[in-house]
């Protein structure tokens, strides 16, 4: 399902280049890193990242690229946007490498214990982060930073954003019923991710097999080396590095031995969901992410690779958490949805966390915002998918 506005900007954009009033951006590695780099130099990209991390980053951009020519059939607003996304990652990377290369001492501050949230998509994990982020003993992560991860002063990435989630909804109207957003409301960490080339923003956008076998079979710990030095400079930035942030992306059940190798002292919150409605809702919003960028349209392929992705990401998750010594706490979606209360206040008990009045308080006033968010069924936009 496509919006009127994705269709159109789809149309004028092939005809610019069909008339060559522009070039279409080539997907080649090194014509992005040309772009991307612009302004910085070869050690604003190493700064004081290792040998191994700097290869890494390439390999995936180039494995990435070649994914994105070769599978995603992408239409002309896809390309474009696949072209503005592995731009802006480079161009991001020689922005935090030169700020470490100047103030190192920001990728190394000491930070409380993070309180991960762990679970697939679409099983109540953002919900939870947010409940858990309200209480005032917490921090969380803002949307704006987490898809610009660099620092300024002035601060004008909730401007930016609010600029980025306008556009957004305008390709897709239906945005707000998948994932309710707000420029400096606390969000999810896939913007990190993005950064360092880790597949959890992309595989949802596009149909790129090659680069998700890749990056299944290939060890996460460079990307999560680099998401860990974006954490303690945001937690610098922001003066919160005494407060323990909530930590939540589905991708980190996929990857969790990386993320827990960076912070050993975490507490977990698993959020659970049955795997039917997990999946039914997960193929929705890709789908819907799919639609406006590409001209694939097999909803049952997208079954069959969310199913074996869900699969997996479960796998890996119980493999990792049986091995984890610290505390820990189960959420049932279910449980949430009825009593929200009693489900949070058993999570802190189980995390060895008190839960204080301010804590209710201030978590109250979150559900109240909630309510107003624009949740809706997405059954009709898989059925137009296919269309």
């Amino acid at each position: 399902m496509r919006s009127r506005f994705a269709e159109r900007a789809s149309e004028l954009i092939e005809k610019v280049w069909r008339r060559g009033w522009d070039e279409k951006p080539p997907l080649e590695p090194d014509y992005l890193w040309e772009l991307g780099a612009k302004g910085f130099t070869a050690d604003d990209e190493i700064s004081i990242r290792s040998a191994e991390d700097v290869a890494d980053f390439r390999l995936r951009l180039e494995k990435l690229c070649a994914a994105l020519r070769d599978e995603a059939q992408l239409n002309a607003l896809g390309h474009t946007m696949a072209y503005g996304q592995l731009k802006n990652a480079i161009r991001k990377r020689h922005a935090l490498g030169r700020l470490w290369r100047e103030e190192p001492g920001l990728a190394a501050t000491q930070i409380a214990p993070p309180i991960i949230v762990l679970g697939q998509m679409r099983s109540g994990t953002t919900r939870m982060q947010r409940l858990l982020a309200a209480d005032p003993h917490h921090a969380g992560t803002r949307f704006c930073d987490s898809h610009d991860p660099v620092p300024a002063t002035p601060d004008l990435r909730p401007l930016k954003a609010r600029a980025a989630l306008f556009m957004a909804r305008k390709v897709n109207p239906w945005l707000e019923t998948l994932h309710p957003f707000g420029a400096t409301r606390t969000d999810e960490e896939i913007g990190w991710l993005a950064a360092a080339l880790s597949p959890a923003s992309f595989e949802a956008q596009w149909r790129i097999p090659s680069f998700v076998a890749f990056s299944e079979q290939r060890d996460a710990a460079p990307v999560y080396r680099e998401f860990a030095r974006i954490l303690r400079t945001d937690a610098a930035a922001h003066g919160n590095a005494d407060k323990p942030r909530v930590l939540k992306c589905p991708q980190f059940a996929e990857d969790l031995p990386a993320l827990l190798e960076q912070f050993p002292e975490a507490r977990i919150v698993r959020c659970e969901r049955a795997h039917d409605e997990v999946l039914a809702s997960s193929v929705s919003m890709v789908a819907s992410q799919m639609a406006f960028q590409s001209e694939m349209r097999d909803i049952e392929a997208l079954e069959r690779e969310w199913s074996r992705k869900l699969s997996l990401r479960e796998r890996r998750m119980e493999s990792a958490l049986s091995a984890h010594p610290n505390p820990a706490a189960t959420i049932a979606f279910d449980d949430l949805n009825s009593d929200w209360l009693g489900t949070i206040t058993k999570a802190y008990r189980q995390l060895s966390l008190e839960f204080t009045a301010a804590a209710n308080t201030a978590m109250e006033d979150e559900l109240t915002r909630a309510r107003g968010d624009s949740h809706a069924k997405h059954k009709n936009q898989m059925d137009e998918f296919a269309v």
